[in-house]
C-alpha cells in the first residue's frame, strides 16, 4: 500500500516483515539503523522482563501497553524505562509492543480471546457484567488499537470485541 512513495520491508521483532514507506525520493526515513534496532530489542526485553511478565495475559497487557500511549500526541511514555533509555527508544519500542500484542490477539481464536478478556475484566473488582456492557457502550475496546492499523484489521478487531463483550454483559459467554 503506498500513497507517494516506495515499500520496503525490515525485520522487525520476533522476526516479522514489516512494511513501511520510504520518500518519493528514496530517503529511507522509516529504516532503523541496527543501533536503533538494538536498542529498541533492549528496551522491549526489559519492559517485557520486567512490567509484562506481571501483567496477566495477552489482552491485558495489551490493555496495559495502549494506557501508555498518550492520545493527543500519540507518544507512548514510561517513566521506568525513560530513566534508562531515551524517550524515543522508549517511545518506538512501546509503539512495537503494542502492534504486536494487537496482532497476536488478532490470531488468537475467539474462545480465547473471550477468556482472556473476562480474566482482565475481573480485574477491575466490579462484575464483569456491568463492565463489559460499559466497555461495549462506549466502544472503549478502540482506544486498544495501535496507530496506523490498516482498516481492515481495525474493524475485525472492534467486531470481535464488541461480540465478546455484548456475550459477557449478557452472561452467554463462558466462564473459566
Amino acid at each position: 500500500m503506498t500513497t507517494s512513495g516506495h515499500e520496503f520491508q525490515r525485520d522487525g521483532v520476533r522476526g516479522h516483515k514489516q512494511k513501511q514507506k520510504c520518500s518519493e525520493h528514496g530517503t529511507g526515513a522509516g529504516e532503523l539503523t541496527l543501533d536503533e534496532f538494538r536498542q529498541n530489542r533492549r528496551v522491549i526485553e526489559d519492559f517485557a522482563a520486567t512490567t509484562l511478565a506481571a501483567i496477566p495475559g495477552d489482552f491485558g497487557r495489551l490493555l496495559h501497553v495502549a494506557t501508555l500511549r498518550d492520545l493527543a500526541t500519540g507518544r507512548y511514555r514510561h517513566e521506568g524505562l525513560e530513566k534508562i533509555y531515551s524517550e524515543g527508544s522508549v517511545n518506538q519500542a512501546l509503539g512495537v509492543c503494542h502492534e504486536e500484542l494487537f496482532e497476536k490477539n488478532l490470531e488468537t481464536s475467539l474462545e480465547r480471546q473471550s477468556g482472556e478478556l473476562r480474566n482482565c475484566l475481573e480485574g477491575f473488582g466490579e462484575p464483569v457484567k456491568e463492565i463489559a456492557a460499559r466497555w461495549q457502550e462506549h466502544e472503549f475496546y478502540r482506544l486498544l488499537i495501535p496507530s496506523g492499523v490498516p482498516g481492515y484489521l481495525r474493524d475485525l478487531f472492534c467486531s470481535n470485541q464488541s461480540a465478546l463483550l455484548a456475550l459477557i454483559a449478557n452472561g452467554e459467554a463462558k466462564e473459566k
